[in-house]
């Protein structure tokens, strides 16, 4: 099957990655793919870009090297009841914002309040995408999260770099795999994503396949595989912009 976008990647801007954007791209179109999003860290994560970043968004081209470009942020969930760390002004900007669960910003809590985190923060109107959700130190009940992403018409994110064997998120292959079995009884997609912080991973889901295959899941419910499948599900296109 092949993959046409890649919609979670970081460059120097969010202070832990190692590329540019035109760098980021000029990889996506060598690997054909027809769609990237650029999603940095939010502004809470340490050395990440500041709020001036996203609000000049607007001077990005649209298209580089033949692949269309789209721009955006990865929230960070600051408490169990969904907070966020951007305000709605940005928010409005993105084109895509995945929210997450990440050491810097959340201490590590008990399964109810994890989910609870993801369950409150789906409510919220400019979260596309669930980053992530894998990491045994962050336990979830992930038949509850299916079912909210199907309510509130959110992708769950299949994460190549949880998979990575020096990976600091720990049980990311048996995670997954109960999520998908709860996608496949819901009919519930899933979106794959890198995570590249350097432009050799862009469009990498190496470590995914053995999971996806494993799980026998079905290729109907993977929506890299269509860039318009994709944005039936994020801000920029939910606003009916092209």
């Amino acid at each position: 099957m092949k993959y046409v976008l890649d919609s979670h990647t970081h460059t120097v801007a969010s202070g832990h990655a190692y590329s540019t954007i035109h760098e980021m791209a000029k990889e996506a179109s060598e690997k054909g793919l027809e769609l990237l999003g650029i999603t940095e860290h939010s502004m809470a994560m340490p050395g990440t870009c500041s709020d001036m970043y996203f609000t000049n968004f607007k001077v990005l081209p649209r298209e580089l090297y033949g692949v269309q470009m789209m721009y955006g942020t990865e929230l960070n969930i600051m408490d169990f009841d969904g907070t966020i760390d951007m305000s709605e002004r940005l928010l409005k900007r993105m084109d895509v914002v995945i929210a997450s669960l990440h050491v810097p910003c959340i201490p590590f809590g008990s399964r109810e309040q994890n989910t609870n985190a993801y369950l409150k923060v789906m409510e919220n109107p400019y979260v596309d995408i669930i980053g992530h959700p894998d990491d045994d130190r962050y336990p979830v009940d992930y038949e509850a999260l299916v079912q909210a992403a199907a309510e509130h018409h959110i992708l769950l994110e299949l994460n190549n770099s949880s998979m990575h064997p020096k990976a600091s998120r720990k049980g990311a292959a048996e995670n997954d795999l109960i999520l998908l079995e709860q996608c496949k009884k819901y009919r519930v997609p899933v979106l794959l994503g890198s995570d590249a912080h350097t432009q050799e991973d862009v469009g990498n889901f190496t470590w995914l396949l053995p999971i996806l295959e494993k799980a026998q899941f079905p290729e109907e419910l993977i929506v890299n595989r269509s860039v318009q499948e994709y944005k039936k599900y994020t801000q920029r296109f939910k606003r009916g912009e092209e």
